[in-house]
């Protein structure tokens, strides 16, 4: 796969990940059909003043299907690099899928933080979102083992994951091709997608509630406001849950990659998070 910052790419553990930048260690977690590459144009900004962490979660991008196919395996992952590279003072940011592995790696290794910021992402009562249905069954009637040859053609890969982009048309070819290829690059990884998806329940985040209800790190919500999947009143939702999310910030038209799209403001909104912290 092409890969913008491959010379800064490590593995611990079976677990891929980019290791770009020096300063405050920050680390970002994509979700389900994506990878590391999602927070490329935010890295690019940040590498100059801040250590930047990308994690690829096992099944996606450079991390092979591996450990348990759950939320939870995911967070095994992201809190194996945690441990192995010994981070402390982290600052944690994640999307889509991601941002609900972050709130169990948070509830698990709250003091090797020192803020987090959720963007669009899955809750307790919204796992997963009821526009994600068509996606679950389809990986229950086993159509990802039929899908590779589409993974592989950009145009229908951007149509895809249009419902993620405003202008998915602008995403580079290889990027798409990136995102989805893994998922379905052999029968272990449809079975591991498969299974991850099934695992999927409303109230599964429910069993880390307590402790993000007791949650005091400084947590930033920043949102798009043109999201199918996470709307609004989900944000509104975690700033209710953890004591320490004192604000939302808006993104108009942002779609649940935006990210991706609208990396500008959304690094101008974690730098006013963090110079604050």
């Amino acid at each position: 796969m092409t890969d913008e910052l491959a010379a800064y790419r490590r593995e611990v553990a079976g677990i891929s990940y980019v290791d770009v930048g020096q300063g405050p260690v920050t680390l970002f977690v994509h979700g389900v059909f994506t990878n590391g590459r999602l927070w490329r144009n935010v890295v690019q900004r940040l590498r100059g003043h801040r250590r930047c962490i990308v994690v690829d979660l096992p099944g996606h991008g450079h991390t092979p299907p591996t450990g348990e196919a759950s939320l939870w395996g995911m967070a095994d992952a992201v809190g194996t690099v945690l441990t192995e590279l010994d981070l402390r003072e982290v600052h944690l940011v994640g999307n889509d899928t991601g941002g609900a592995v972050c709130q169990i790696v948070m509830a698990r290794h709250e003091d090797r933080f020192a803020s987090w910021v959720l963007t669009n992402c899955d809750t307790e009562g919204n796992t997963p979102p009821r526009a994600f249905a068509p996606v679950a069954w389809a990986s229950r009637l086993g159509l990802f083992r039929v899908a590779r040859p589409v993974m592989r053609r950009p145009a229908l890969a951007k149509r895809i994951l249009g419902v993620g982009y405003r202008n998915p048309a602008r995403l580079p070819d290889d990027v798409v091709v990136d995102y989805l290829t893994p998922i379905v690059t052999s029968r272990d990884a449809v079975r591991f997608m498969e299974r991850l998806l099934r695992s999927m329940t409303p109230q599964l985040l429910g069993r880390v509630r307590p402790q993000l209800e007791a949650c005091e790190v400084p947590t930033l919500l920043v949102w798009g406001t043109a999201d199918v999947f996470f709307g609004l009143e989900w944000a509104h939702w975690l700033q209710r849950l953890i004591p320490g999310a004192t604000e939302i910030v808006e993104i108009p038209e942002g779609r649940l990659f935006f990210p991706d799209e609208f990396a500008d403001p959304f690094v101008d909104a974690l730098e006013r998070h963090w110079k604050a912290v």
